[in-house]
């Protein structure tokens, strides 16, 4: 008798990963992107950042020492996350107590009441970002014109971002062919000199970031894979149909918050699917998605909508792609 197995409950392996390690390693992944602002951008992005993180984490903090009177979990690095792509998702020149409100309204209404990490249904930083998008309309499309850091001392100035260039000639009878001469070279496309949220601007930064999040394990690749491939095909039927009306599919990945968005909001592993096909489907959509609003809608981007509106189908995704039970 004394030779029986002692059988007991799942789980009986277990990992050296953490929530916390997983949390810093997306901190590190951002880094590149978040240096390659502050030369564009100066000084004004590292304190936005600063701001969004500190209110990000002071909510926290607030809301389960006295509210919830339960444990305080800001060290875990979710808040701080948030905090980062939030300020990530907004210009440059954004007055700070209007990044102070949309930090407070990702942790306090889209995070929070679900119950905190791992409970909710959409993604913080996102639901921060549209708040602010809505609200605040003027401030959050009044963009910084890039300017390298040895020309800072030189007066701010303003523009269009490349897709508002885009839709805003488009919907005046412009050709796309003439709205390109006005864009800057896809090699500055690539390494962000160009308008836009300072943290989305620079693609080759942000696919370093991923890459390394991809090594470590931290996301899978399904996600954004099928996000760009699908916002690739998608813009690439349009323009192969009407090449005067609709611009070339590489132009929409390399601009706007798409890299962003597929790399690092999307793969958010609580409000995405759990299972393979599930992550296609919801990297498929959100791709789909981010087209029909940048060609139809009245934003000239939809990354942010469109992660949002899959994040609400994330149940039904998980459901219908259940795995099957062994030897059912």
């Amino acid at each position: 008798m004394n030779r029986l197995l002692q059988v007991s409950g799942s789980p009986h392996v277990h990992g050296t990963e953490t929530v916390k390690k997983i949390m810093w390693s997306v901190v590190i992944a951002l880094l590149p992107a978040l240096a390659v602002s502050v030369f564009y951008f100066g000084l004004p992005v590292l304190i936005l950042t600063l701001v969004s993180i500190a209110t990000c984490l002071l909510t926290e903090y607030l809301i389960q020492r006295f509210m919830l009177k339960g444990n305080v979990s800001i060290t875990d690095g979710s808040a701080v996350i948030t905090g980062l792509l939030l300020a990530f998702n907004v210009p440059a020149n954004l007055p700070i107590w209007i990044l102070m409100i949309g930090a407070f309204v990702a942790i306090a209404i889209a995070k929070m009441p679900f119950g905190g990490l791992g409970k909710n249904p959409f993604n913080p930083a996102l639901v921060g970002r549209v708040f602010l998008l809505i609200s605040f309309p003027v401030q959050m499309t009044t963009w910084p014109k890039p300017t390298p850091i040895w020309n800072l001392g030189a007066d701010v100035i303003t523009g269009p971002t490349p897709l508002g260039i885009l839709k805003e000639g488009v919907k005046n009878g412009q050709a796309v062919g003439d709205l390109m001469t006005e864009m800057p070279s896809y090699v500055d496309l690539l390494f962000g000199q160009m308008g836009g949220s300072f943290g989305e601007v620079s693609a080759i930064a942000l696919l370093i970031g991923a890459i390394f999040l991809l090594i470590r394990k931290v996301i899978t690749w399904e996600i954004p894979v099928f996000f760009l491939l699908t916002a690739f095909l998608f813009s690439g039927i349009f323009y192969l149909v009407d090449p005067s009306t609709y611009a070339n599919p590489c132009f929409h990945l390399v601009t706007g918050g798409l890299m962003l968005g597929a790399c690092f909001m999307a793969t958010d592993m609580v409000t995405s699917p759990t299972s393979r096909w599930g992550m296609i489907v919801f990297g498929v959509g959100c791709g789909l998605l981010t087209i029909i609003i940048r060609l139809f809608g009245a934003y000239p981007e939809g990354v942010s909508f469109a992660i949002l509106i899959m994040n609400a189908f994330v149940p039904l995704i998980n459901k219908g792609f259940k795995p099957r039970t062994y030897a059912k």
